[in-house]
């Protein structure tokens, strides 16, 4: 029920979550957000199982604060994803797996943007666009057609602003509000001139 989408542009990384909180058929919030920032200028977007996708993403978070503390600097966004992974694929064979779908953005000095795509069986892609949900069904055929790489932010909030309105007309679910970020060289900034965004 849940909906995750990312788009990489040149220079930055645009990322969107919708903002509500349900079990099953009845909505327990409508201001969550599923957002984890891991560094200055990496974010995890998680979801999944309601426990487990804090539980996991406060994990990975710390851990990645910790090798900061430990050695002086972060980690790059590549190292992050592979990170994440190993200990998505560790717990995937323990008693206790999560059950998460996860993107990771990021934005390295060297490297410039990234966004990585990873599922709850722990493979992971380096990814142009990528979605996680229900929603993902409707909206990948459109970031397909409309994707480019040198995608300007304005044509990227465009972008975001035709999926999240496909959503809204086809999806049968209400995904009311979308927390929206853009990951840069200066770091993570919130937006909020998409219709429905909660910032």
């Amino acid at each position: 029920m849940e909906y995750l989408i990312g788009v990489q542009g040149s220079d930055y990384v645009m990322v969107a979550a919708d903002t509500v909180c349900a079990n099953s058929i009845i909505k327990m919030k409508h201001e969550v957000d599923k957002m984890f920032k891991m560094s200055e200028k990496i974010l995890l977007l998680c979801v999944g199982e309601a426990g487990d996708t804090v539980q996991f993403a406060e994990y990975i978070q710390k851990n990645v604060q910790l090798y900061k503390m430990r050695n002086g600097y972060e980690l790059s966004p590549s190292a992050a994803a592979n990170f994440t992974r190993k200990n998505l694929a560790d717990y995937l064979r323990s008693r206790t797996p999560y059950h998460v779908n996860l993107l990771l953005a990021g934005y390295d000095d060297h490297d410039g943007p990234s966004l990585y795509y990873m599922d709850h069986l722990a493979a992971l892609a380096k990814a142009p666009f990528a979605a996680h949900g229900y929603g993902a069904l409707l909206t990948l055929s459109i970031l397909d057609r409309y994707y480019k790489p040198d995608l300007t932010r304005e044509e990227a909030v465009e972008l975001l602003k035709r999926c999240i309105t496909e959503l809204q007309k086809r999806f049968i679910l209400s995904l009311p509000s979308f927390t929206v970020r853009v990951i840069d060289k200066d770091g993570i900034h919130n937006l909020d001139n998409i219709p429905g965004s909660s910032v």
